[in-house]
C-alpha cells in the first residue's frame, strides 16, 4: 500500500484568533434566548403567518368596533331604504330586504360566530386536553377503556350528534357552543395522548419519576409546559372549523335565529336572493373565507415556529 507524505505548512495566521463580525459577537455574548423567544424570533421570519395574524386582528377589531363605525344599528327596519347597493358615500356593504346596514350585520355576526367559536374551542381544548393527558398517563386498562369510547364517538357522523343536540337544546348562542364543542375534542384528545405517552418515555421523566416525584409535579412541571404548544397549534386550527361548523348549522336552520345575526346566518339569507343581490352572499362569505384562511396560515406557521421536529 503506498502512503502519500504530505508536507504541512504552519503559518502565523493559523494561530491567530478568528475575526467575528459585530453582528456574530452581539449574537453569541447576548443573552440567552428560551424556548418562547426562540420561537416567536422564527415567527417573525414567517411573513406569510405574520400578514394571516394581522388580518385575524383587524377581523376582531371589525367584530368589535364595527358597529360603530357607523350611524345605523344591525336590527333597526328602515323600509325606505331596502336593497341599497353598497356604496362609499352611503351604506358600505348596502342594506337588506328591511332596509338594515349589512357592514353592521356582517361585523355583529362576525363578532357572534367567533364567540361561539371561541366557547366551543375551549370545551373542545379543555376536555381533549384533561382526557388524553389522563388515559395516556394512566395507560393500562384505564387507557384501553377511554380510546374505545372514544372510537366509539368517533363512528358516530359528526353531524348527526350536532343535530341531535341541537334537537334537544333551544336554538341558540350556548347550544351551539355544547353542540360544536361536543363533536371536536376526540381529535384533540387523540393528539395530547399521542405526545403524552411519548413524554413518558423520555429520560427526563423516568429521571423525575425516579426521583419521587408525585403526580402532581409530574403533570404541572414536566407535561404540561411540554404539551402546550401542541394545544396553541390545535386552537388555530380549531376555531376555523367551529366558525365554518357554526355557520353550516346556522345554513340549515339549526343556529342563530333571525333578527339576530351570525355568518352562517347571513350567508343563508344571502344565498336565497344570490341571483338578483349578490352582495348580500357576498360580504358574509369573504369574512368567512378569510376567518377560516387566515388561522389555518397562522396555525401553520405556529406549528413551524413551536414544533420542536421543524426547527432546522
Amino acid at each position: 500500500m503506498e502512503t502519500s507524505n504530505r508536507q504541512i505548512t504552519f503559518t502565523p495566521d493559523l494561530f491567530e484568533p478568528v475575526q467575528r463580525s459585530s453582528e456574530d459577537a452581539e449574537r453569541i455574548t447576548g443573552a440567552p434566548i428560551g424556548f418562547w423567544g426562540d420561537a416567536w424570533r422564527r415567527l417573525k421570519s414567517n411573513r406569510l403567518a405574520i400578514t394571516a395574524g394581522g388580518i385575524i386582528i383587524l377581523i376582531l377589531v371589525l367584530a368589535l368596533a364595527g358597529p360603530w363605525l357607523t350611524p345605523y344599528t344591525p336590527y333597526g327596519q328602515v323600509l325606505d331604504r331596502q336593497y341599497q347597493t353598497p356604496s362609499l358615500s352611503g351604506f358600505w356593504f348596502g342594506t337588506d330586504e328591511f332596509g338594515r346596514s349589512m357592514f353592521d350585520r356582517v361585523w355583529v355576526g362576525t363578532r357572534v360566530s367567533l364567540y361561539i367559536a371561541a366557547l366551543a374551542t375551549a370545551m373542545d381544548i379543555g376536555v381533549g386536553m384533561t382526557y388524553g393527558a389522563i388515559s395516556a398517563y394512566y395507560g393500562g386498562k384505564l387507557d384501553n377503556v377511554m380510546q374505545r369510547f372514544v372510537e366509539i364517538l368517533v363512528g358516530i357522523p359528526i353531524l348527526v350528534v350536532a343535530v341531535l343536540i341541537m334537537l334537544v337544546l333551544k336554538p341558540g348562542i350556548l347550544s351551539l357552543s355544547i353542540a360544536i364543542g361536543a363533536t371536536g375534542w376526540t381529535s384533540t384528545a387523540r393528539l395530547i395522548r399521542g405526545q403524552v405517552l411519548r413524554l413518558k418515555e423520555q429520560e427526563f421523566f423516568l429521571a423525575s419519576r425516579s426521583l419521587g416525584a408525585g403526580t402532581y409535579r409530574l403533570i404541572a412541571k414536566h407535561l404540561i409546559p411540554n404539551v402546550f404548544y401542541i394545544v396553541i397549534i390545535a386552537l388555530m386550527y380549531t376555531v376555523p372549523t367551529a366558525v365554518f361548523f357554526e355557520a353550516f348549522l346556522s345554513f340549515i336552520g339549526l343556529g342563530i335565529q333571525p333578527p339576530n345575526a351570525s355568518l352562517g346566518a347571513l350567508i343563508n339569507d344571502g344565498a336565497h336572493q344570490m341571483r338578483f343581490y349578490p352582495y348580500l352572499l357576498i360580504f358574509p362569505a369573504a369574512v368567512l373565507v378569510l376567518i377560516t384562511i387566515n388561522f389555518r396560515l397562522l396555525g401553520d406557521g405556529l406549528r413551524d415556529a413551536l414544533d420542536p421536529k421543524m426547527r432546522k
